[in-house]
């Protein structure tokens, strides 16, 4: 079980089960998202994600055709992310786990398009697009 939360606390949720892959994304779209190098994501099944609190705080913004972003209306922190071509997953943002993880990142992905400021510097693979499932 895995609980988590947005800044300011009006969203609380939590996750049944275990997480998917953590992937670290360096697109464009998740750095302006994140305001940082990358975006920290787990896959999760939208059957072992519960919110416990604050729907009504929950934003949605379309990113991309099929993509949405959800968020904090309230503080802005970055929830989860669900595409229409994969309805049963969310990609839940790992920052907001408010329990430990216990995995560490198994990939780095659109590394092709990643911040010029930013060296990845562990073992984990690196993929310049999304690798094919």
């Amino acid at each position: 079980m895995h609980k988590g939360s947005c800044l300011c606390g009006a969203v609380r949720y939590e996750i049944d089960g275990e997480l998917g892959p953590i992937m670290l994304c360096h697109c464009s779209k998740c750095r302006k998202a994140s305001g940082s190098a990358f975006n920290a994501v787990s896959a999760v099944s939208v059957r072992n994600y519960r919110l416990l609190s604050g729907q009504n705080a929950i934003a949605k913004y379309g990113s991309s055709p099929g993509i949405r972003l959800a968020f904090c209306r309230q503080c802005g922190s970055s929830l989860y992310s669900e595409r229409d071509s994969l309805p049963d997953l969310l990609r839940v943002r790992i920052g907001t786990l408010d329990t430990p993880v216990g995995s560490k990142p198994s990939a780095h992905i659109f590394v092709g398009s990643k911040a010029d400021w930013f060296d990845i510097h562990d073992g984990a693979p690196q993929h310049a697009e999304r690798p094919a499932s």
